[in-house]
């Protein structure tokens, strides 16, 4: 008999969880985990009599292990041994293992948090950390920890850093088993792939059929890169011995069933092209040989954007491990790897969770169902980032499904949906308006891969709906995968069933009404032919032509979140009076009333906003005066006070000001900056009222001035700062206060002969600067000391006018000369 080396450490497991609540299984591929831990805890006596629960992070592979054990027992599936996957169950009333897919096992903790009647529940293949198998374990730990003390968790993975699980689970013990492996050869490639990586593996799948003999084992990143690589095998008429069978989850189940079968007969050979499916827990019979192209494809959310997508990344080297283990299972084999030695050694260790790169709104959703929105109430092996969540939080908070006080009744109906929180949401509102039929449609079409190629250009999600029509009436159009569509409307039928919808053909027309309640975060505004603003502000673009291009709403239900504007892979157009009338509550009306600096004045609009849409922009005709006011003020400050009125006797009030300023606070500041910063306080009752610069002329900004002067202030003003000066000629020159550090008065030479002494300010603190003129008003020197220019200056300088000026008086004593403001005194 054939015994799995995971027989050898059955007992020690029992044993374990004979007295401890939790287990880790680290066992290498082959070691037979997934199939004999199961059958090995029917009896065990801890469980009495109890279901087991056993998680398998893929439908397939689900299926798969159901159906191998129940062939150990001799049995059908749905006897002793049954499973769960969406949209297909096969259990019975005597069922007592059940093997289900990790968002089945959500369901059923929200349904029964306690799990009543089931013994023991093993998380298989834990280390692909898929975000239901994080959310699961949490659920199941907080579920043991409060209500359930006998409920038994086990974990089981190949690679798993188990000493992290362990903490997790309140040191639960770790039993180790190998696996039964034989060597595998590796082979490296010399130098990085060049081009396609599709041309490099058709290559060596040619080279490894010439060379080895038994089945190939092809690991690539998605249905796409397997249906080239499959294109270009089938060109090189390999014979009808090589079968060449794809394996992916969206395959059917015919289709699935044949990729793991033996091939039909002795001296055939099957070339498998698989994604990651195959990477754990399946079998596929006879492979003796693994190419791997060592790149695979994972979901990455941007909570700068709010979007997912799909992105290709280099496999980790567990991973890897993993893929060339398939190589191993029947005897001695042959790994090709598509990459360096070099570049193997830059690999990461491990995966990243998908818990730190995923959408995280359904886990926000269950965490509510669950009555712990704050997640650290729960226990996690890497709790969900903080700003990815938050941004869930509001995403159903937008959705309607959530709100300060925990899950609506409305969050209540979409979790108990089953289907992402967005998707859920548009079922629901359909259903009112009779487009219940039509939004399952497009729930399930949007929550699977395009079914129309690559090649496609039409991102119309419309016509997707008309060709998914077509198909199953048996008219599809060539391009168009006709079993993914098939299977696309039987799981729709299933969703309409349980919601009491009957099935109708209602137009698609109105796809984009139902795409706009999924998504209100994506309805998008035209700007140009083909570009569009996003309601969350974003940019997006259709980069081919197409009748989207001219519409003037659309809603993008896929796009990725790459460079300035996302690229549209999937939309619908929008009719506006829908976009009024069905999100009424959500369109934002309010008053613009700035400043436009080109024509010089307050322009009031009035919008009707979604988001950063502006939906409707017309003028108003009478905003409120305090939104005019503060538009006012907003323009003064942006192109300085120059705008006001400023007239000379203001100016030199303000510089008069400043220049006291120097000697006491108790004097208000009149600069320019201090001005602007309070420009409210002491110019708004002036402005009210006024909405341009031309209006702005009726202000009297001396009066607004005086104003922030007390009565004292302007009443000891001109003594402290006078506007003027005498000199001895008699005239009254005015103070220049524009240099505060230095006020001046610029005077002609012969008005001040007879004075002493310079004149001064500021009650006698402050000599002003004298500039002295000549006739013709031009500066012949500058002085504070008006004495010692009479002294030293002044022979020097009268010789110099005497010459130019001869008309002129020029007395040998100023002192004693007669000061005139002609050209000669009077006699």
């Amino acid at each position: 008999m054939n015994v799995l080396p995971i027989v050898a450490v059955l007992p020690q497991l029992l044993e374990n969880l004979q007295d401890r609540s939790c287990a880790i299984v680290v066992a290498q591929p082959g070691a037979g985990k997934t199939t004999q831990v199961p059958l090995a805890f029917l009896e065990a006596s801890w469980l009495q009599g109890q279901k087991i629960l056993m998680l398998e992070p893929r439908r397939l592979a689900a299926r798969a292990a159901a159906r191998y054990m129940s062939k150990l027992l001799g049995e059908e599936v749905g006897q002793t041994i049954g499973y769960r996957v969406k949209n297909d169950t096969r259990v019975g009333p005597a069922t007592r293992i059940e093997v289900i897919t990790e968002g089945v096992l959500t369901r059923m903790l929200q349904h029964d948090p306690a799990l009543d009647g089931v013994g023991i529940v093993i998380f298989d293949e834990f280390h692909e950390r898929s975000l239901h198998a994080d959310i699961g374990l949490a659920l199941s730990r907080q579920s043991q920890l409060l209500l359930r003390e006998d409920l038994r968790i086990l974990i089981m993975s190949a690679t798993l850093d188990a000493k992290a699980v362990s903490t997790m689970l309140g040191d639960a013990p770790i039993i180790e088993s190998a696996g039964r492996t034989y060597p595998v050869e590796t082979h490296y490639l010399s130098n990085k792939v060049v081009g396609r990586m599709e041309a490099a593996v058709v290559a060596t799948v040619q080279q490894a059929l010439r060379t080895h003999t038994g089945s190939l084992l092809v690991f690539l990143p998605g249905a796409a890169e397997i249906h080239r690589v499959a294109s270009g095998l089938a060109a090189l008429r390999l014979g009808s011995e090589v079968e060449i069978a794809p394996l992916y989850a969206n395959l059917t189940q015919e289709a699935q069933d044949a990729a793991l079968s033996p091939v039909r007969s002795p001296g055939h050979r099957k070339v498998v092209l698989a994604t990651s499916i195959a990477e754990t827990s399946l079998t596929v019979e006879g492979i003796t040989v693994v190419i791997d192209s060592g790149v695979m494809r994972v979901p990455k959310f941007s909570p700068r954007t709010g979007m997912t997508r799909l992105t290709t990344v280099p496999v980790s080297i567990a991973s890897a491990d993993q893929r060339r283990g398939r190589a191993g299972r029947l005897g001695p084999g042959v790994c090709y790897r598509l990459w360096t030695e070099t570049e193997h050694r830059q690999l990461p260790p491990s995966s990243t969770p998908e818990i730190r790169e995923a959408d995280l709104a359904p886990l926000a959703l269950e965490l509510a169902a669950w009555g712990a929105p704050d997640p650290a109430a729960l226990v996690w092996l890497d709790p969900p980032p903080a700003a990815a969540y938050q941004q869930a939080r509001e995403l159903l908070v937008q959705l309607g499904a959530l709100n300060e006080n925990g899950l609506t009744p409305h969050g209540k109906r979409v979790a108990a949906l089953g289907l992402h929180p967005r998707l859920a949401h548009m079922v629901l509102q359909a259903i009112p308006l009779a487009l219940g039929a039509l939004a399952c449609e497009l729930a399930v079409m949007l929550s699977e891969r395009d079914f129309m190629r690559a090649t496609e250009r039409d991102a119309d999600v419309r016509s997707r709906i008309e060709e998914l029509r077509r198909a199953v009436r048996g008219d599809a159009r060539e391009g168009v995968d006709l079993g993914l569509c098939r299977r696309i409307a039987a799981e729709a039928k299933v969703l309409m069933q349980s919601l009491g919808v009957r099935p109708s053909e209602v137009r698609a027309e109105a796809s984009g009404l139902l795409l706009a309640f999924a998504y209100p975060d994506r309805i998008a505004q035209r700007r140009s032919i083909g570009r569009f603003t996003l309601s969350s502000g974003r940019g997006a673009v259709l980069p081919e032509l197409q009748p989207l291009s001219n519409e003037r709403y659309i809603v993008a239900a896929e796009l990725d979140d790459t460079g300035v504007e996302s690229r549209i892979y999937l939309a619908a157009p929008l009719l506006e009076e829908e976009l009024l009338s069905s999100f009424q509550a959500q369109i934002r009306k309010e008053q613009v009333v700035e400043w436009d600096n080109i024509v010089g004045s307050v322009k009031a609009r009035e919008r009707c906003m979604l988001g950063a849409l502006t939906l409707k922009d017309k003028p108003q005709q009478e905003p409120d005066p305090d939104l005019v006011l503060q538009a006012l003020l907003a323009g003064i400050r942006a192109e300085s006070l120059d705008v006001l009125p400023w007239t000379k006797s203001a100016r030199q009030l303000q510089e008069r000001c400043i220049f006291l300023h120097r000697f006491t606070e108790n004097w208000p500041d009149f600069r320019d900056e201090t001005l602007l910063a309070t420009l409210e306080e002491w110019a708004g009752p002036h402005l009210y009222g006024l909405k341009s610069k031309g209006a702005l002329s009726r202000i009297n900004l001396t009066n607004v001035l005086e104003e922030m002067l007390t009565w004292e202030q302007r009443r000891s003003l001109d003594e402290w700062a006078p506007t003027h000066i005498v000199v001895p000629s008699g005239s009254r020159i005015p103070v220049d206060y524009s240099n505060m550090e230095s006020p001046t008065l610029s005077v002609r030479l012969q008005e001040m002969f007879g004075l002493a002494d310079t004149p001064r300010i500021a009650k006698g603190r402050v000599p002003v600067t004298l500039h002295l003129l000549s006739p013709a008003q031009r500066p012949m020197q500058v002085t504070k000391d008006l004495a010692s220019f009479w002294r030293d200056a002044y022979f020097e300088v009268k010789k110099d006018l005497k010459g130019r000026y001869p008309k002129h008086y020029w007395p040998d004593d100023p002192m004693a000369a007669i000061p005139t403001n002609r050209a000669k005194p009077r006699t």
